[in-house]
């Protein structure tokens, strides 16, 4: 539970970052939180079953 919190911290450290950045910058970084985010959602699916 602790990585998800940290994932959203991180998430909203870089929203809060992308008026800044160049969107090239952004969306590579999106993505990759994004995809991290659900790799994490569907190992706790398969732990409870």
């Amino acid at each position: 539970m602790i990585f998800l919190v940290a994932a959203v911290l991180l998430l909203g450290v870089l929203v809060g970052a992308a008026a800044h950045l160049a969107l090239p910058v952004v969306i590579p970084a999106a993505a990759a939180i994004a995809l991290w985010l659900l790799v994490f959602a569907i190992r706790e699916r398969r732990r409870e079953h």
